[in-house]
C-alpha cells in the first residue's frame, strides 16, 4: 500500500524547513517515505471497521494532516531535536492530538469526521440512520377520523 503523501507533498505540508528533510533524507535514504508508508497502513488499520480504508484519491484532508503531523514528529526524533524547545513541543502535541483523534474517529458512533464509510457496515453508520420513533393506528381509526372531518365539513 502507498503512502497517501509523496515525499514533496509531505515537504510542502509540513512544519519541518525542506533543508531539515533533505538533511534527514541524505543521512537516511527513505526513511520519510517508509514513515509516510508505515504510518499511512496505521492510519488504515485504526479506521478501517467504519470507513473506507484504504481511501482513494483524492484523500480526505484530514488523513493528509494527520499524517503529516504524525510523521513531522517522527523526523523530528530522527533529524534530533532540543526537546525544550516550545516549537518542538507544540509539534509533539500536534502529534498526540492527531493519534487521538484518529482513535476518536475509529471508536466513535457519532461520527465527529467526514470520511468516506464503509458501505458493508449497515444500519450502524451514520448515513444509515434507524427512525427515531414510529405510530401505530388501531384499524378503527381510519373510519373516526373520516367521520370527524365530514361533520366539520371538509
Amino acid at each position: 500500500m502507498p503512502a497517501y503523501l509523496s515525499l514533496a507533498d509531505f515537504k510542502l505540508r509540513t512544519v519541518m524547513p525542506s533543508g531539515d528533510v533533505d538533511a534527514v533524507e541524505a543521512d537516511t535514504p527513505g526513511y520519510t517515505l517508509a514513515r509516510l508508508t508505515a504510518q499511512s497502513a496505521w492510519i488504515d488499520a485504526r479506521l478501517r471497521k467504519r470507513y473506507a480504508a484504504p481511501f482513494v484519491q483524492p484523500y480526505p484532508e484530514t488523513i493528509l494532516d494527520w499524517l503529516t503531523k504524525i510523521v513531522t514528529l517522527e523526523m523530528y526524533k530522527k533529524r534530533g531535536a532540543d526537546p525544550a524547545d516550545q516549537s518542538i513541543v507544540d509539534i509533539k502535541e500536534d502529534a498526540v492530538t492527531a493519534k487521538a483523534e484518529i482513535k476518536e474517529a475509529a471508536d466513535s458512533e457519532v461520527g465527529l469526521f467526514d470520511l468516506p464509510l464503509d458501505d458493508t457496515i449497515g444500519a450502524t453508520a451514520i448515513a444509515h440512520a434507524n427512525p427515531l420513533s414510529y405510530s401505530e393506528a388501531g384499524p378503527y381509526e381510519w373510519p373516526i377520523r373520516q367521520a370527524e372531518a365530514a361533520r366539520r365539513g371538509r
